[in-house]
């Protein structure tokens, strides 16, 4: 009974304590509600500090020879506090029709009038903040940190502003989709931005910040700091010359055949780097666009580039050579009262597996293997699996669609299902899936995956190289590419793609004409025309694939749509690669010697080595970056000493890729306008800087 009482007791002053808490809170809020100085509170609020981040740089995207793909470029909003301590009347007086005159010279928006009106206005009406524009740029920050009152600073002048990053591609549209956008609350991340953005962004620092009158927040000088790690750059394997080539090429194209959209893929054989990749769809204004990355993203039926596939299949099963004959009769076979038909009005009778290839006869594969594979479909279907066509390759990009190939037992698989997947259809496939399975033939076998990266840098600083990846060392065997290397040599030599031979070198590859609504009768045809393949067919070193999806007029064949794009962009590379030709011993220089920019030695020593100049290298010693000047039929290289790290560096002369390697080597971040080579700077040679500050480099 004495235990019973003492607990009832203990609960009793447990809730006199609860009730004695609740008003005590009340009484807190009533007191600063009616009695606490408000002054008090206002001044607090005032001098409220708080830890906030500090954005880093996002590192720049390049292509693969050097040119900016895409940089963050740093804008201000700016104006200014009339109503700070240090603005007396008599300052305010003294500085305020010049100021306004300096503003009405750089913001062309307002009248000198109309700027002077609304600072009077501001200051009379106890504003704390005059806010001059958005979007300012650095070059005209930097002018404006030179105007009265302003060069006084925050303190002295009431200058407050704020930088803020905004992403540029300097190359407009060209590769924009692959080059992509990084995430934000209000969009998904795609490309190479969303791809790498974890190296890209940096890593954010801290400072101090405290409200001051009218709201705003400002960095407390002298308080804790840390200084945040800007991002790493990135370099891609994208060749801008050769991207411009294919999507110019590409855009022809599909203009000339009033087409929907389509996609090309330029590719190296042996290391799988992507050296271009364009996207383009028609907007409904009748201008062609990148909105999605089609390459990568979008799986259709391949038509008759699948059927390398299908022929790899049966020659490692060993039911089939080059060499035997099929009958095509007259280009037409019922399967299961569905009709099949060639392309040749009339057929081609009776011929060579070689010639059904180079012909692309559809009766003649979808007859040699329903004979192979009529009672055993599942082997056939093992065998494309094998050729790794039904994975997706795990590119970087986000959004690879994920290859179908049905098999017997599928609800989807039919009596017709065997003859219509050995033309091609059926199936889903990407463009670049498709690209990488003939690349893999190409490369003798060996499958690597496409990869759109070459390396990360810092402060022009190599950090991280992305090595060539094998997917498949081995796709099929040796004897199988053998006989298949020259079949897909015949087709552009004797077959369905000899218009777009070339004299000067071979090409090696298969057309494409897709039916889109294959097997509807009731609506009308719709085609995807394709052309795949490799160059120089001898020593391949490039794969290359193109898809144009539903071309409305002049054609619809893959020789006739898609051929001239891929003849176009070979012809291109084959033309501007020295490797391509040979030089006899008796080149001789009978002009005047090229101008050359400042750069690196060994780089630029290349070059002349290519043309047969000669130059003083071999005497220069360990010097790294150097003046070209012409000597007669020489090159005099002079040294270019970048030792003083305590003056802005002279990068006038210089190309994009070396001038800023040395100015990050310093400490600076490039703000690049133009193209070419440098012709000026800003900050000038010499100056004194900090480490950090930005500096215009301005290109032609």
């Amino acid at each position: 009974m004495s235990d019973r009482t003492n607990i009832l007791a203990k609960l009793n002053i447990l809730y006199i304590l609860m009730m004695l808490f609740g008003i005590l809170i009340v009484g807190k809020i009533v007191y600063y509600q009616f009695f606490y100085d408000k002054e008090l509170i206002n001044d607090a609020l005032k001098t409220t500090r708080i830890y906030t981040s500090i954005e880093p740089i996002r590192g720049d995207i390049y292509s693969s020879d050097g040119k900016l793909l895409a940089t963050s470029v740093a804008y201000f909003e700016a104006g200014i506090d009339l109503n700070c301590d240090a603005i007396t009347q008599e300052v305010f007086d003294e500085n305020i029709d010049s100021l306004a005159l300096c503003l009405a010279q750089l913001f062309e928006n307002k009248s000198l009038e109309e700027f002077k009106n609304e600072m009077i206005d501001a200051r009379d009406s106890g504003s704390r903040y005059y806010r001059f524009s958005y979007n300012i740029s650095y070059s005209d920050f930097k002018k404006m940190s030179d105007f009265p009152l302003l060069r006084l600073g925050r303190i002295k002048g009431g200058f407050v502003y704020q930088k803020t990053f905004k992403r540029e591609k300097p190359f407009g549209e060209l590769a924009r989709r692959t080059i992509g956008t990084e995430a934000s609350p209000r969009r998904v991340g795609v490309g190479l931005e969303d791809a790498y953005d974890e190296y890209l962004r940096g890593v954010e620092g801290y400072t101090v910040k405290e409200r001051i009158p009218g709201n705003m927040w400002m960095p407390v000088e002298d308080a804790q700091y840390i200084e945040p790690k800007d991002g790493l750059d990135l370099i891609t394997t994208i060749d801008i010359g050769l991207q411009d080539v294919a999507e110019t090429a590409l855009e022809s194209q599909l203009r000339k055949h009033d087409a929907e959209y389509g996609t090309v893929v330029v590719m190296e054989v042996k290391t799988g780097k992507v050296r271009a990749i364009a996207n383009l769809k028609k907007h409904p204004d009748g201008f062609y666009f990148e909105e999605l990355n089609f390459a990568v993203g979008n799986a259709t039926d391949p038509g008759s580039t699948f059927k390398l596939a299908s022929l790899i299949v049966a020659l490692e099963d060993g039911f089939v050579d080059p060499d035997q004959m099929v009958e095509t009769g007259d280009g037409t076979i019922v399967y299961y009262g569905k009709k099949m038909k060639d392309s040749h009005e009339g057929g081609y009778g009776t011929i060579s597996l070689q010639r059904v290839f180079e012909v692309s006869s559809n009766v003649g594969i979808s007859k040699v293997i329903r004979e192979n594979y009529i009672d055993k479909p599942t082997k056939f279907v093992d065998g494309l699996r094998k050729l790794h066509l039904d994975k997706p390759l795990g590119v970087v990009i986000k959004g690879e669609a994920v290859p179908v190939i049905h098999k017997p037992g599928d609800e989807e698989w039919s009596g017709l299902s065997l003859t219509q997947m050995s033309i091609g259809y059926e199936l889903q496939i990407t463009p670049l899936q498709m690209l990488a399975f003939y690349n893999a033939i190409a490369n003798n076998g060996i499958m690597v995956k496409p990869i759109f990266a070459e390396a990360l840098s810092y402060r022009g600083e190599i950090v991280k190289e992305f090595d060539t990846e094998v997917l498949n060392p081995q796709l099929c065997s040796q004897k199988t590419i053998a006989i298949v290397k020259p079949m897909l040599e015949g087709v552009v030599e004797n077959g369905t793609a000899s218009n777009i031979k070339s004299e000067n070198y071979k090409i090696a590859g298969k057309t494409g004409t897709a039916q889109i609504n294959y097997g509807s009768d009731s609506l009308p045809m719709q085609y995807h025309s394709s052309f795949v393949g490799y160059f120089p067919a001898d020593e391949p070193e490039y794969s290359c694939i193109v898809s144009i999806y539903k071309p409305r007029r002049k054609g619809f064949y893959g020789n006739i749509v898609a051929g001239p794009v891929f003849k176009e962009i070979a012809d291109k590379v084959y033309a501007t690669n020295p490797k391509f030709h040979r030089f006899t011993s008796n080149f001789i220089v009978t002009q005047t010697i090229p101008e050359s920019k400042n750069g690196n030695k060994s780089e630029t020593e290349k070059v002349f080595n290519w043309l047969q100049i000669s130059t003083n290298y071999n005497s220069m010693g360990q010097t790294q970056w150097v003046k070209p000047s012409p000597d007669g039929l020489k090159i005099t290289y002079k040294p270019i000493n970048y030792s003083d790290k305590t003056k802005v560096p002279n990068v006038i002369n210089m190309g994009l890729k070396d001038a800023i390697v040395i100015l990050e080597s310093y400490g600076l971040h490039p703000i690049v306008e133009g193209r070419g080579k440098v012709v000026r700077q800003s900050p000038a040679p010499n100056s004194s800087f900090s480490k950090g500050d930005e500096i215009v480099i301005t290109l032609k």
